[in-house]
Formats: C-alpha cells, sequence, structure tokens
C-alpha cells in the first residue's frame, strides 16, 4: 500500500527543520567597549585675580610749546622743518627786523648824545665846585651846575634803559626754542605776514611724557595714587607699565570724572596727544581658575568639561561656569567649580556626557598660567 505526503505534513517538517537549525547557530557577540580617550587636564587653584577697568588715556608731554611770536611782520627765515630735533635756544625763524633795527640805531644816538651832555655836566659841575671853594661864585650858581648834572645823569640813564629794551625788541624778531624738543607741524610759509595771535609751530619734549587718565567719579572712593596702570594699543598688546602718581582732588563737573596721571618711562615710543587704552587694576583677589581653551559656550551659558571619577576611571562630566572678565589666558571662576577639580583641556569636540577619558599626567599638556601681578 504506498503513502503520500499530504501538504501539511510537509510544511510541518519544514518548519521543524528550520526552528532545529536557529537554535543550533551561535548568538553574536556583544560589542566590546572603546577604549578611555586620552584627554589632558589640570586641576583647578586658586590664584591671585585683578580686578581692573580699562579706560582711555591720552599722552602728554610735561614740556610742550607752541611757538607765537611776541611781534608782528614777514617771515624772512625758516631755519627747520618738521621733525627736526632741537636744543635750547636754538634758532627756529625770522622775522624781518629792519624796522626794529632802525630803532635800535635811533635810539643808540641818543643815548650816545645823552652821554656827551652828561660828560660835559659832569666836568662842569667840578669846575664850578672849584670856583665855588675859592669864593669866585655863589652858592647859587654852583648849585645849578651840580642840578644840570644830575638831569644829565637821568636822562642817560633813561637812554640807556630805552636803548636796552629796543634791543631785547629786537630779539623778539628771532623765535628760538625754548627747551630740547622736536619741531611739530610749520602751518607758515615764507613772507607770510605773521602777529602774536599766530601759531608758527610746536616744540615737543617726547622724553617726559605722563598719560592723562579719565576715571568715572563712582570709582572715586577706590582711585588712589600707587595703583598700577597697564598702558595697551587697540588689540591689547601692553605699551608699557606704570603706577598712578597724581589723583585730582576733585571731580570734573562737566565729565563726572577724576583725573589721574601716570608717568611713563621714557624708553617707550609714545607721542605726544597720542590715545592708548589704561588699564587700572584697582584690587586682587584670591579666586579659581581656568584656561580660555577649556570653556565652551552654549546659547551664552559657558561650560566646562570635568574628568569625574567612576569606578576604577575617569568620565568626561559637562559642568555650568559662571565666569569673569578674561585675565591674560584664564578665566576667573565666579561659580560652577572647586579646587582639586580636573578641567579638561583638550579634545573638546569629541566629548560626549559619560564618555571615558583617560587623564594624562600635567606634563603632557598645558598647565594653568598664572595671571599677571597687580
Amino acid at each position: 500500500m504506498s503513502f503520500a505526503p499530504t501538504r501539511a505534513f510537509v510544511l510541518t517538517v519544514t518548519l521543524g527543520l528550520a526552528a532545529t537549525l536557529v537554535a543550533c547557530k551561535p548568538a553574536p557577540k556583544a560589542a566590546a567597549a572603546p577604549p578611555p580617550m586620552p584627554v589632558v587636564t589640570s586641576s583647578v587653584a586658586n590664584s591671585a585675580v585683578p580686578t581692573t577697568d580699562t579706560y582711555v588715556s591720552t599722552i602728554k608731554s610735561r614740556r610742550s610749546a607752541t611757538m607765537q611770536p611776541q611781534v608782528d611782520g614777514n617771515l624772512t627765515r625758516i631755519f627747520v622743518k618738521s621733525g627736526d630735533v632741537v636744543k635750547a635756544g636754538q634758532v627756529l625763524m625770522q622775522i624781518d627786523p629792519l624796522k626794529q633795527l632802525a630803532a635800535v640805531q635811533s635810539q643808540q644816538g641818543t643815548e650816545e648824545q645823552q652821554k656827551a651832555t652828561f660828560q660835559y655836566n659832569k666836568g662842569d659841575a667840578a669846575r664850578q665846585k672849584a670856583l665855588f671853594d675859592a669864593g669866585i661864585i655863589s652858592r647859587q650858581a654852583y648849585d645849578l651846575s651840580v642840578q644840570g648834572l644830575q638831569t644829565s645823569q637821568g636822562a642817560l640813564a633813561s637812554a640807556t634803559a630805552a636803548t636796552n629794551t629796543q634791543k631785547q625788541q629786537l630779539a623778539y624778531y628771532q623765535i628760538r626754542a625754548p627747551f630740547a624738543g622736536v619741531v611739530g607741524d610749520i602751518p607758515v610759509h615764507l613772507g607770510d605776514y605773521v602777529s602774536p595771535t599766530t601759531a608758527l609751530t610746536t616744540v615737543d619734549e617726547n622724553n617726559d611724557l605722563e598719560a592723562y587718565i579719565y576715571i568715572p567719579a563712582e570709582r572715586a572712593a577706590q582711585v588712589r595714587t600707587g595703583l598700577a596702570v597697564d598702558l595697551t594699543d587697540a588689540s591689547g598688546t601692553v605699551l608699557t607699565h606704570s603706577t598712578l602718581d597724581f589723583v585730582s582732588p576733585e571731580v570734573d563737573n562737566n565729565l563726572q570724572t577724576v583725573l589721574a596721571k601716570a608717568s611713563i618711562p621714557a624708553s617707550t615710543r609714545l607721542r605726544n596727544g597720542q590715545l592708548v587704552n589704561a588699564r587700572v587694576t584697582f584690587s586682587t583677589q584670591q579666586q579659581p581658575i581656568v584656561p580660555v581653551l577649556a570653556v565652551s559656550r552654549i546659547g551664552g551659558q559657558a561650560f566646562v568639561f570635568l574628568a569625574a571619577p567612576k569606578g576604577g576611571g575617569y568620565t568626561a562630566h559637562q559642568v555650568a561656569v559662571n565666569v569673569g572678565e578674561p585675565v591674560g589666558n584664564n578665566y576667573p571662576i565666579l561659580s560652577g567649580l572647586h579646587n582639586g577639580d580636573k578641567v579638561i583641556l583638550s579634545g573638546l569636540q569629541l566629548l560626549q556626557e559619560g564618555a571615558a577619558v583617560q587623564p594624562l599626567p600635567p606634563q603632557a599638556g598645558p598647565a594653568l598660567s598664572t595671571p599677571p601681578a597687580a
């Protein structure tokens, strides 16, 4: 008797074989965990953090003169050009002196006349005295001769003084440097008519400069002589260091500022009238600091990654922090960190919360730098 398998039987056998094969296939192995990511870290520690404010400052020379003539006339000589270094008393320009020279010569002639009259009266008075002593002339005649002598003596003294005055006036026709310095712009030209209101040029001494710093009145109680000042350019590069050596005792009523001054060493390349930034350090205090490169911002909030202990290793943990104004290459931490926290400095773009990390020894990366001392 033949036996024909039914369709249901064949399906049942096939499913059984498939289940057997699946049961015999080995289960896939779990993926191995990635090794910890090496990162450079630095421990948070307190450091002296200065409290500073920056103000616009004007460089001024203690010796700066605007040259204006004391007489009027036409310029006949200009002996210097802008930028020349001159000595004290050096002639810079000359105004036509012919008119004044004629006045000097005329006055000298008058002085010679008065001198001749005085010499004659002096001799006459001597002769009259001899005659009076001999009883030949009266007392009145002798007194008249003495009076003539005294009158001529006064006239001579007056003429001599007038001559000296005219000579001094003649000296005003030469414009001389009041001190050693550098000649500024010369806006006048040969032949120009000048008067005492005409600005001829300037002479500045760049070896004796000081910074004029206008500090807001709300800082009046904190500003004092001896505070450290850093003069910087627009990019923040320090040009020179100084200290406040003058603080005005009063507040400018219009600007509501207090004028402070700081002396500038002669070795700097600052110039009279130059504008620079003055960073004044008012105080210092101990605060935790972290390098700028350790801080990232998300939506305006500052964050750092810490290497947090977990089990036998470390994991990355992101912490929100409040930071102050940068000081050099560091941020002072106002809140969010504690001394001893290990701040991650490298690989921040690859880090994720909870990722395993391996802190490198301090010599493997940059350490926290100390802010400049106040």
